[in-house]
């Protein structure tokens, strides 16, 4: 079983990795990065903060793009062209085959979000006193690496983006040690962006399994909105909106995934919260955000179990 969904997931990766919008989504990424620094030069000494401020911003929001889009679009597109159904005459479960969907999404999503945070990282180690031309130098040395594997291993060529990602990640965190706060900011808003994307690929999961893509972003993109509102939902005033309203406002942040979990104050990142430490905090959000994940890939799976593609 775990095979048969480790190849699935393998595959959506592949196929995710030649979609072109995620490359343009890339590219305003970074030209989002760069544009914090021109924002941080006008700025006095605050340059690192507005920079790991905005990129930690700009790798939330365009993952939750990303996110959307794939879980939207990867599942009509087998369905579109028919590629689902030799795969589901093999002994292939309904279940494992969504499973593995999902996953593969997930490393896409992981492999954006750890460039984008490496770029982030790497503007900041810049910034911290680190030379242009070593921080370059690493980077261009890495990815020309990554281009020799492709070409010497052109089956496995695809996939050299994913330990690529990750060496950039580690190599720029390292890099970043002049700005202690600043990278903190950064990779803790980054690891917390992994979970919300997930709960966010499996709510865009559930709807696509049983509508078609437009409708499963909107419905998607609908979810995220409430969802980052969760808390301001709880707090309604009566006085202002009435009883009713805010009984409701209540029901509906129960109901759907607490979303503003992921985006934390900056002091609780940095560690200068005293009330709860980052570490406790990271792993109460993993548990929700697991919680959610299984619950809602359950009900995709049951949905897609009973559905007819004919």
């Amino acid at each position: 079983m775990l095979a048969r969904i480790g190849t699935i997931a393998l595959n959506t990766y592949r196929e995710a990795s030649r979609a072109r919008i995620l490359y343009g989504l890339v590219g305003l990424a970074l030209a989002t990065t760069a544009y914090s620094v021109v924002v941080g030069a006008y700025t006095l000494k605050s340059a690192p903060r507005v920079v790991a401020d905005l990129g930690a911003a700009t790798v939330s929001i365009y993952a939750i793009a990303v996110a959307i889009m794939l879980a939207a679009t990867s599942l009509f597109r087998e369905l579109e062209q028919k590629t689902i159904f030799p795969i589901l005459a093999r002994p292939v479960r309904r279940s494992e085959y969504l499973l593995g969907k999902f996953l593969g999404n997930m490393l896409t999503l992981g492999v954006f979000i750890a460039m984008d945070a490496a770029v982030v990282l790497g503007t900041l180690a810049v910034l911290g006193g680190r030379s242009l031309a070593l921080v370059g130098g690493i980077a261009a040395a890495v990815t020309v690496g990554m281009i020799l594997f492709g070409i010497r291993a052109k089956r496995l060529g695809v996939y050299a983006p994913i330990p690529w990602a990750l060496i950039l990640l580690v190599v720029a965190a390292l890099l970043a040690t002049g700005h202690p706060d600043e990278r903190r900011v950064v990779l803790g808003s980054c690891a917390l962006t992994f979970l919300e994307v997930g709960i966010v690929s499996a709510v865009a999961t559930l709807f696509a399994s049983f509508s078609s893509p437009f409708l499963t972003a909107i419905m998607t993109l609908g979810v995220f909105v409430v969802g980052r509102q969760a808390d301001t939902l709880t707090k309604l005033p009566v006085k202002v909106f009435g009883e009713g309203v805010h009984n409701l406002g209540v029901l509906i942040s129960k109901v759907v995934p607490n979303l503003h979990v992921y985006v934390p104050a900056r002091p609780l990142l940095t560690g200068e919260a005293t009330d709860v430490a980052f570490g406790p905090y990271l792993g109460m959000a993993s548990l929700q955000a697991l919680g959610w994940m299984v619950l809602l890939l359950v009900v995709s799976a049951l949905i897609f179990h009973r559905r007819d593609f004919l």
